[in-house]
């Protein structure tokens, strides 16, 4: 008897399943986003040039493409929770785009969420008997419909970063 094994259709979405807080201590769901496009930067309150450089960036980027990005939700998920409080992530949001929405939670949700991308993230000690958080520093971009449209990595020309955050508010 032959048995036929189906392969998951290509067409399908990965399932991008979290469940966060955001900085108020509302409970945020990947289901809050259906329909919408959206994009996630993973990164960490105390990192000294990589998050703040792209949330600047972002920022700047959101304002260029104009009304078309209140279409997309952004969001920067905190990939250290032992030191992003609410009140931290809060204070630091501060000094970027409104629209981006930060989102914390304790370790096993904040590595549900980064596995829910395949978002590398570990904590490296320092010499100062502290640590730093080593991570994926790109911006997934996920379409309207669920599907990863790409990457946006904050090293290429400005032209395609905002070519690309155009097509994802169009998604």
């Amino acid at each position: 008897m032959l048995t036929a094994v189906l392969a998951p259709r290509q067409d399908q979405p990965k399932q991008r399943a979290f469940t966060l807080q955001t900085v108020d201590g509302k409970p945020f769901q990947s289901a809050d986003l259906a329909g919408r496009p959206y994009l996630v930067f993973f990164g960490f309150t105390h990192c000294p040039d990589v998050c703040p450089t792209a949330l600047f960036e972002l920022s700047a980027l959101l304002k260029d493409i104009g009304p078309a990005a209140d279409r997309i939700t952004p969001l920067f998920v905190s990939i250290d929770p032992e030191r992003d409080t609410a009140d931290l992530l809060k204070l630091y949001m501060t000094s970027f785009d409104p629209r981006i929405v930060a989102l914390r939670g304790d370790a096993a949700q904040t590595k549900a969420a980064a596995d829910a991308f395949s978002a590398f993230y570990r904590k490296v000690p320092t010499a100062s008997d502290s640590y730093t958080m080593e991570h994926t520093a790109g911006l997934f971009l996920i379409r309207a419909d669920g599907r990863l449209q790409g990457m946006l990595d904050m090293h290429e020309p400005r032209e395609n970063q905002l070519q690309k955050l155009k097509l994802l508010a169009a998604s």
